[in-house]
């Protein structure tokens, strides 16, 4: 198992409290910025036309659930567009292991228990001295076929404090700036989201992620699929089984009626019921237990994470009006002993990857792999050195991914080399500033000049993000 440092579990209590507002904050040493979304109002309630258990976060006074309920119905009505899903794998995972340089002597000398053999995995085709770990071998076969653009070490200049909080918190802002307070997803969708949609931006998760935090519109939360019930006040039994039956036949019904009005109701009606049918697997059975996730992710996984990636499969395929997602491992990379436990086979990284590759197989199937890309990112990398424990400290460097029918499917930044490659405290030094990135996908993908998103973005050089 890894080992969680004590930075670690305070970041995570902060931001837990952070997310039930009105309960206070713990305390926060000097130097701690606050997460981004620290003040926002936060309300719950039932969306009843779909069974959704939502957390709403918003500035200001929040809207009634009703106007959300309209809000929703008629975001609906409009043809699904772009999906950014931004995948956080916590506790900064080993980059070194993802993609190991197991032709590079030095990898060998640092890591003489932890270094993986050579030909263990499969070849990193853009730079041969790279070898994906055997479990990532999804990602080896979609980055084969065009669908996965690979950033051996991105990072940003300078990264002095290897703190997990302030550089998670550098990642979730696109800012080096501990006193931002909203996400970039968050100023995403202050510029193109609406006042009455908090589905446009949802977290799967059981708090609010700080990239998604906004100072402008609504956003949302869910913690896991099985939150999803289908409910009528007082319906039950054999009544509630024909009252789902004709929710189609009537849906349909307003949609040809030709009035607006009815036709927005009858659209939400048929998305709703669509949605029951398809997280119907997810939810409990009769004796508790969770129905097998669809074929192709980890079953009786450890960790909710195959879930939830999932869940955002079926809303989009519900047509719910989804523009940004962001999604957490529970299982932490924070490895400074016994990591090759978390690596081994049957582990926390071997359904992590499944998921990654199950997730956009699963897209593919629906036909919704052309709207969206998946970033997959952490706060760091750790160092080249194994240490005395069995694992590996926090580091600068790191690795990422973009996941997508669209992606570039090509290497961004470079792979260096350890000698000569690392920075003053020995650490991997990055080739690519995740700030680069963020403009990109932005301008790229969705659409939007990073300079109103980005602080300083004319600064950073773009790369090649989407084809």
């Amino acid at each position: 198992m890894s080992c969680h440092c004590n930075e670690f579990n305070r970041a995570a209590l902060l931001r837990k409290g952070v997310a039930q507002a009105g309960r206070g904050l713990p305390r926060i040493e000097r130097g701690m910025p606050l997460p981004a979304g620290t003040g926002l109002n936060r309300r719950q309630f039932v969306l009843s036309s779909a069974g959704l258990f939502l957390s709403v976060y918003g500035a200001g006074r929040l809207l009634e659930p009703a106007t959300f309920e309209a809000g929703i119905a008629q975001a609906a009505s409009v043809p699904g567009g772009r999906v950014i899903v931004s995948v956080y794998l916590q506790g900064g995972i080993d980059s070194m292991s993802v993609l190991a340089p197991v032709s590079d002597p030095l990898y060998h000398q640092y890591r003489q228990t932890l270094a993986l053999a050579e030909g263990s995995g499969p070849v990193f085709s853009e730079d041969p001295s790279l070898m994906w770990h055997p479990l990532a071998n999804g990602l080896a076969q979609l980055h084969a076929e065009g669908k996965v653009s690979a950033m051996p070490t991105i990072g940003y200049t300078d990264p002095m404090n290897q703190s997990h909080f302030t550089s998670r918190h550098y990642y979730e802002v696109g800012a080096l700036d501990a006193n931002v307070l909203t996400g970039w997803i968050g100023r995403y969708l202050d510029v193109i989201g609406t006042p009455d949609n908090p589905l446009q931006g949802l977290c799967l998760d059981d708090s609010l992620q700080p990239s998604m935090a906004t100072a402008k519109v609504p956003v949302a939360t869910l913690d896991l699929p099985s939150d999803y019930s289908f409910w009528a006040e007082g319906v039950w039994g054999p009544p509630q089984d024909i009252m789902y039956s004709a929710f189609d036949t009537l849906g349909q019904a307003g949609i040809n009626s030709h009035d607006p009005a009815m036709a927005t109701s009858g659209g939400a009606a048929i998305q709703s019921n669509t949605l029951r049918k398809q997280l119907l697997p997810y939810q409990p059975s009769g004796n508790g237990q969770a129905p097998p996730l669809p074929a192709g992710y980890p079953q009786n996984a450890s960790d909710n994470f195959p879930a939830r990636m999932a869940a955002v499969a079926s809303m989009l395929a519900a047509g719910f009006p989804i523009n940004a997602v962001t999604v957490s491992t529970d299982s932490d990379f924070d490895t400074h002993e016994n990591q090759a436990t978390v690596f081994a086979a049957n582990s926390d990284f071997g359904e992590v990857m499944q998921t990654l590759y199950a997730f956009q197989r699963d897209l593919e199937a629906r036909g919704l792999d052309g709207r969206v890309l998946t970033l997959v990112w952490s706060e760091f990398g750790r160092r080249p050195q194994e240490n005395a424990s069995g694992g590996t400290d926090h580091g600068a460097a790191g690795c990422g991914f973009i996941i997508g029918t669209h992606a570039a499917g090509n290497m961004i930044g470079e792979w260096a080399g350890i000698q000569g490659a690392l920075d003053p405290l020995d650490n991997l030094t990055e080739t690519v500033d995740y700030r680069s990135v963020y403009c990109s996908l932005l301008e790229q993908w969705l659409g939007q000049e990073a300079t109103r998103i980005i602080p300083n973005a004319a600064s950073f050089p773009r790369v090649t993000a989407v084809k």
